[in-house]
């Protein structure tokens, strides 16, 4: 067995060896520090918005009365660049320069919004507050209670070479048996290690087919390799109330519903909840199992574009024909999430809205419509460890050919 310098060592000789093969990546640095239309560039013609200590919070959503950081009119396209509170925390030191440097990274490669966010006076209690950093609000504008507010996932980008996989006390599926490091007393920003969590640092790698993948460097030198899929963990509509709204459970509103199949070319559409429905994104993840089991999945900092289409109730066709929750869809299934504290109920609840849409999209019949739901779909677990966990119905769209309209 290594003694632990010798371990340490060897720790960081493998993940400097793994960011070597990131000198080829183009880190994805803020465009411009305020919100606006780009008037030039790959992104032309796209509103952008950065984070900012003025565009983001840390822990909690926007309620109703959140001011909106930019305002864009139905059928616009934005990019957002987000930042991934991993390595940001207060129990991996609060300094994400000095973090992610412990792990191999140049200081060009750890993005500057995070060492402003790390070095500024930005409130966040690591017990109490949400680990999100949220960044938003948009305004869509005409957005009313009643619409739906169309997401169209068109690109999540890495915009680092790395993410950060965390196990932390009292968290994930596996409480009081992970981590099995014991906490010390009085754990803060200036003693990390006296909170006893676990942070696997990740780098991404190119494959021999030139595809990117993470890497889980062990103790015996050999890599785990997985592939990447990256989507935003965190999206939706400000909720309609005036109190705080933490952003670690999902709720009818979206939020921080970590389903691995939004990614590129997916769509997701919210009830608006309040005027100019307030959308907001962060929790970007590189890839996630279904579960996320330990509590977060390979968390790194994307740049993710979308197109926002207002669907007003009573004129434009909506998929399901009324929505009371989020509703999304890729190029093969429609997907019903269901979110509920206990499992079995979120299964319950999935089964129940899958069978609702069904019904009113293409007018079978409930217990036909159950019958099939036995048959032929799946049923995932999208999370367990946000408080609110999740299952979703992945509904094949193939199987409705004969239902399609003109």
């Amino acid at each position: 067995m290594l003694k632990k310098t010798a371990l340490s060592l060897f720790v960081l000789s493998t993940l400097t060896l793994s960011l070597a093969h990131a000198e080829d990546f183009q880190v994805l640095k803020e465009i411009t520090n305020k919100p606006t239309q780009l008037k030039q560039g790959p992104y032309k013609g796209n509103y952008y918005v950065p984070s900012t200590l003025q565009t983001i919070s840390w822990g909690y959503l926007p309620n109703k009365d959140a001011k909106p950081v930019l305002s864009v009119p139905s059928g616009s396209t934005v990019t957002f660049d987000t930042v991934s509170h991993e390595g940001l925390l207060e129990d991996q030191g609060r300094d994400a320069e000095k973090y992610f440097k412990s792990k191999g990274v140049s200081a060009d490669y750890v993005l500057d919004e995070a060492k402003k966010i790390t070095g500024s006076d930005l409130a966040h209690d690591f017990h109490k507050d949400g680990p999100h950093i949220v960044t938003g609000p948009l305004e869509i504008r005409g957005a009313m209670p009643g619409d739906i507010l169309k997401v169209e996932v068109i690109k999540i980008e890495p915009r680092v070479p790395y993410g950060v996989i965390s196990n932390r006390h009292g968290k994930g599926t596996l409480v009081g048996e992970f981590p099995k490091t014991a906490q010390q007393n009085n754990p803060s920003k200036d003693h990390p290690e006296r909170f006893g969590n676990v942070s696997v640092f990740t780098p991404i790698e190119k494959n021999a087919k030139g595809d990117y993948e993470g890497v889980i460097k062990t103790k015996s030198g050999q890599s785990i390799r997985f592939p990447l899929n990256p989507f935003m963990g965190l999206m939706g509509v400000a909720a309609n109330t005036s109190e705080p709204v933490h952003s670690v459970p999902p709720a009818m509103y979206g939020g921080n519903m970590d389903i691995n199949d939004l990614g590129d070319g997916s769509t997701v559409y919210y009830p608006v909840q309040v005027p100019g429905a307030l959308f907001y994104t962060g929790d970007s993840h590189f890839a996630q199992g279904d579960g996320e089991v330990a509590l977060t999945a390979l968390e790194a900092s994307a740049r993710a574009t979308f197109k926002f289409t207002l669907l007003k109730a009573g004129k434009d066709k909506i998929p399901g024909k009324s929505l009371s929750q989020p509703l999304g869809e890729n190029a093969e299934f429609w997907i019903t999430p269901g979110l509920d504290e206990d499992l079995d109920e979120a299964m319950k609840k999935s089964t129940r809205e899958a069978i609702g849409f069904l019904n009113r999209e293409y007018g079978i019949d409930e217990a036909l419509a159950y019958a099939y739901l036995s048959a032929a779909t799946d049923f995932e677990v999208s999370q367990v460890v946000d408080k609110t966990k999740g299952i979703h119905a992945k509904i094949r769209k193939a199987d409705f050919k004969e239902f399609s309209k003109d």
